[in-house]
């Protein structure tokens, strides 16, 4: 357990730097191009392509597949070597294809995300993606030298480069500011070397963010070689395994492209995609720092105990990592619905708009505690080898959210759009995670789920006076009316001060009930100071 406490010690330090640089560059790109309005919605679709394909890249074929075979491979006579030399071979030649098929067809992928713009943002959008499109490249060889690099039980530079490319990126978008004069939100305003200048420095902070991973590269004990003998280590029967992860995310996919398109028809002066971005990037915040950073070593170990037969020690690898996520993740839940709106004023030009935003937030935060179940559970069904399973539990999910980003078009109006796409998102979620429980129980002969939710109904209810108290300290610094929502800075300093005293009443109720979770998880967190 110590070496799980150090891995996640290590990946969430680098996750909560990592997303606070990221937070900030955020920032600053609003600053550049504004939050509500026709520029920043297609700065928003031609960015996220890349990431759309490195979604399908790392979820789909890295983090499913990758991990559990490079374990299994470490008992070869080589110690892996051969099979990781021909891996990273594969996949920097099918990143190399993947990224020259998206440069030809961009002017279709923003078409098919974004039908509902005008033919000037079409224009502008298309513009912006031949400049991030090559992020797909970067981004894929990012992932495939990270999950190397975290199945050789190296964790920390995966979690730690980002951090770079937020730096640059900041300093890009500062630069933009000081040269055009942001925020440049009207599609008309636009010219090449803005263009360049904006789109140009996201995708150069990708590359160097990629670069980073090679400088620690011997630390995982491996050495790289060109290798395009692609049979006889099992590729054939990854290939498999990927077959019906790749599936799962392609239909992630299908879905997130109704989204896109729902949202696109509310764009100019309503919430609708980068508002919606950005909402998502909130809620990852404590899902970053709290879910990834625990959970990926778990993932790892629990590999180890499935791949050995230790079904047993899975159970409890299960139940354990569930009530500890559980026990930061609830708290974490409560402090952002109560600040959403000082939260969503980061993010926003000010106080209107970030009203207008927050209920996409806390529409997305509903389904924050099933998601970090959802990871234990999906993630065990990938340690046993079974990636037929999740694609249909995430094949329902997909359906219910392209059905619910329709429902929502034809019943809500703009303003209330992108909440609504939000809502019927988390509400797929939640089926998704419960069909996803049941199959695993099943499979396993029980999964300790009556102590797992035993454990989340102790940590809501100690949220609820939590969140009471929080939202009276919120009252008392002035309401969404008040100084929290003057400035961004002003936004993320009340947030933090309602977070915190939402933190403090959760952990004191849960300690006057003598909560069991309550030790381990609180030693797990003193790890975190810098005397340890």
């Amino acid at each position: 357990m110590s070496s799980i406490g150090r891995a996640s010690v290590l990946i969430g330090a680098g996750t909560i730097a990592s997303r606070l640089t990221g937070l900030l560059r955020t920032i600053v790109l609003v600053a550049a191009i504004g939050s509500i309005g026709g520029a920043g919605d297609a700065f928003a679709v031609a960015n996220q392509l890349p990431n759309n394909i490195y979604a399908i890249i790392s979820t789909g074929l890295l983090t499913a597949v990758v991990v559990p075979q490079i374990v299994k491979a470490a008992a070869h006579a080589d110690g892996g070597q051969a099979f990781i030399s021909k891996l990273f071979t594969l996949g920097t030649v099918g990143l190399l294809g993947a990224t020259a098929l998206a440069m030809v067809a961009a002017p279709l992928l923003v078409q098919v995300y974004a039908s509902k713009f005008t033919d000037d943002q079409l224009a502008l959008s298309t513009a912006f993606a031949y400049w991030c499109l090559p992020q797909v490249f970067f981004y894929g060889l990012y992932a495939l030298l990270g999950e190397i690099l975290n199945a050789r039980r190296v964790f920390g530079p995966y979690t730690w480069a980002p951090i770079v490319n937020n730096v640059i990126s900041i300093a890009g978008f500062g630069v933009f500011i000081l040269i055009f004069s942001g925020p440049q939100d009207r599609v008309a305003a636009w010219t090449p070397s803005m263009i360049a200048t904006l789109a140009g420095t996201a995708t150069a902070g990708i590359v160097v963010q990629t670069l980073v991973l090679l400088f620690f590269w011997r630390r995982a004990g491996l050495t790289l070689r060109p290798d395009f003998q692609w049979k006889g280590v099992g590729l054939r029967h990854i290939g498999r395994l990927a077959g019906w992860t790749f599936l799962m995310v392609v239909a992630g996919q299908l879905a997130g492209i109704v989204q896109s398109n729902v949202l696109s028809g509310a764009s100019g002066n309503d919430p609708a995609i980068f508002v919606s971005q950005n909402a998502w990037l909130l809620f990852m915040l404590p899902y970053s720092i709290i879910v990834l950073s625990i959970g990926t070593p778990y993932f790892t170990q629990l590999s180890e105990h499935a791949a050995a037969g230790r079904h047993d020690q899975v159970r409890a690898d299960i139940s354990r990592s569930i009530r500890t996520l559980g026990f930061f993740i609830v708290a974490s839940a409560a402090a952002l619905a109560v600040a959403a709106v000082p939260a969503s004023r980061i993010f926003t030009k000010n106080a209107e708009q970030a009203v207008a935003a927050a209920p996409v937030l806390l529409c997305f935060l509903v389904c924050l505690v099933p998601l970090a179940v959802l990871f234990v559970v999906q993630r065990t069904f990938y340690a046993y080898n079974d990636t037929r399973t999740p694609f249909f539990f995430t094949l329902l999910q997909c359906a219910l959210v392209a059905g619910g980003a329709v429902l929502a078009s034809a019943v809500l109006g703009r303003g209330e759009l992108a909440a609504g796409v939000a809502l019927t998102q988390s509400i797929a979620s939640v089926v998704q995670v419960v069909v996803a429980t049941v199959l695993l129980h099943r499979r396993l002969s029980g999964i300790g789920t009556a102590s797992w939710l035993l454990a989340l109904g102790r940590f809501a209810l100690a949220a609820v006076p939590a969140a009471a108290a929080g939202y009276g300290v919120l009252l008392l610094l002035g309401g969404t009316d008040g100084w929290t929502t003057s400035s961004a800075l002003a936004g993320a300093a009340g947030a933090a001060i309602v977070g915190s005293v939402v933190l403090a009443v959760y952990l004191g109720i849960l300690a006057l009930f003598r909560t069991p979770e309550l030790a381990p998880a609180l030693t797990l967190g003193r790890r975190f100071l810098p005397h340890r």
